[in-house]
């Protein structure tokens, strides 16, 4: 897992409309703070939660850019992304080497059973690519929060 101080791993990765996304021309071009969140699966209901609830404080935000990963294919991004009209980008990772990167990949267990998958984990980085706050294993509802209260201070 990267801690606040570290640098931010680049990476290239489609969105929901099938155009790439790189961190760093990202961070290059629009100078903001970015929150990078992992998240398991599009349209399950943690997941929505913790879309739906960046979304609707993104009015809050100031010019702090949201970018979601998970290991969903553009397709399954944009339905989601249409659905509930998140306006940011929705990266997919399907080799999860983006996740494995940033420690947001994981063993997981579900009714017994031992599998590997995303651990939902949410990064703000500083202007510079620098992780300013690391959230691990964070909740879908706290995802904003933790966000709006890191902005605050």
């Amino acid at each position: 897992m990267l801690n606040p101080g570290d640098k931010a791993p680049d990476f290239t990765l489609l969105d929901q409309h099938g155009q790439p996304f790189t961190l760093s021309k990202s961070l290059k071009q629009r100078k903001v703070r970015h929150l990078v969140y992992f998240y398991p699966k599009a349209g399950t209901p943690g997941c929505t939660t913790q879309a739906c609830g960046l979304r609707d404080i993104a009015g809050e935000v100031g010019d702090t850019a949201i970018v979601g990963i998970s290991p969903d294919a553009p397709a399954a991004q944009a339905t989601f992304d249409q659905k509930h009209g998140l306006g940011f980008p929705l990266l997919a990772d399907e080799d999860h080497a983006v996740a494995e990167a940033y420690g947001a990949w994981g063993e997981k267990s579900m009714y017994g059973k031992r599998y590997m998958g995303i651990v939902r984990s949410a990064f703000l980085l500083d202007e510079k690519g620098r992780i300013a706050e690391a959230w691990p294993k964070i909740s879908p509802k706290d995802t904003p929060k933790k966000l709006l209260a890191a902005l605050a201070e």
